[in-house]
């Protein structure tokens, strides 16, 4: 049997009505003839997109042949009995040259009831922002099922809707049931569960190029939505050199930011899980084994459960978001 190493996958480009092209400018990623890039999905168990891996002795198999090969090894077993032979998370970059459709995404229990499919729960890391960018997160007052019907109807929608100002850096989670949307001007890298189910609430009345409009989800979402209002939407952390920066905890994923101007051992002996690195700034180089795997901006790379100790070297510093399942 192969032996598993740190692994990249092939990126999936998707085009988008909102998609633009700093996934090119910005993260260096070609996209070909597409006429923009809304979103890479970088490492994808999604049935219609699962993810192949890009180069080494596995180059060419998909992350659900190898979770069939591999099981606990490749996830860690605790991962691998919870969820069988579907990858837990999804990883992408979104650039936003247009505002998003206003949406919300089911939570485990009614997706598995309507779609036999996980909820979505995800975060989002600012990677660049535009001058006067803004996103969407929640209400921003208390709200109920038939204010936010009436709202709806009334087409004062993004009166109720908690708008937040955003710079390169910022964090927000989005647990399954917050009404959002991603504003114009954004570079993200987003790490989700896998799901691939969204109701689509408001799309500022766009038409696509012959002329109709998107499929709205009105009725779909009323179940979906968590009409509760927060004090405070924004993941608040301290940015700090050279030391793990702890983001987010949840059920379905762990995040940290790493933000180093040298290198680092890293030890996951102790973690009975897959650690994802997404390269947000700079370059790295990962040792294992005696061998060297190069990351920079814009690329994310897989450790499976087996590869539990690696060096990460840099010559000009990296900033990656770690994730895992605790």
């Amino acid at each position: 049997m192969s032996s598993l190493y740190p692994l990249k996958f092939k990126t999936i480009f998707k085009d988008k009505i909102w998609g633009g092209h700093k996934i090119e400018t910005y993260l260096h990623k070609s996209i070909g003839n597409l006429p923009n890039c809304g979103e890479t999905w970088e490492i994808s168990g999604v049935k219609s997109d699962v993810s192949v891996v890009e180069s080494g002795e596995l180059k060419g198999q998909s992350l659900a042949d190898l979770l069939e090969k591999f099981k606990g090894e490749l996830v860690g077993e605790k991962v691998y009995k919870h969820f069988g032979n579907i990858f837990p998370l999804l990883v992408k970059f979104i650039d936003a040259n247009d505002d998003l459709s206003v949406q919300v995404h089911p939570n485990d229990e009614l997706a598995k009831k309507r779609h036999n499919s996980f909820g979505k729960t995800e975060m989002w890391y600012v990677i660049e922002a535009d001058p006067g960018s803004s996103l969407i997160t929640g209400f921003n007052r208390e709200m109920t099922e038939k204010e936010y019907v009436d709202a709806l109807n009334s087409g004062h929608i993004m009166d109720i809707l908690n708008k937040e100002d955003v710079k390169a850096g910022d964090v927000y989670f989005l647990p399954a049931g917050r009404v959002h949307t991603i504003g114009k001007g954004l570079l993200i890298a987003e790490i989700q569960q896998t799901s691939d189910i969204t109701y689509r609430i408001y799309d500022f009345d766009r038409v696509d190029d012959k002329g109709n409009k998107r499929e709205l989800h009105t009725e779909e979402a009323l179940a979906a939505i968590d009409y509760k209002h927060y004090p405070e939407y924004k993941t608040l952390y301290t940015p700090k050199k050279n030391e793990d920066v702890h983001l987010v905890t949840c059920p379905y994923f762990t995040t940290n930011v790493l933000d180093f101007t040298h290198g680092v051992d890293k030890d996951y002996s102790n973690l009975d899980s897959f650690v994802i690195y997404v390269c947000v700034e700079g370059e790295f180089t990962i040792k294992h084994n005696d061998l060297a795997y190069p990351v920079k901006m814009g690329e994310c790379i897989l450790l499976p459960k087996t590869v539990d100790k690696v060096e990460l070297k840099t010559t000009s510093g990296f900033k990656i978001l770690e994730s895992y399942i605790e």
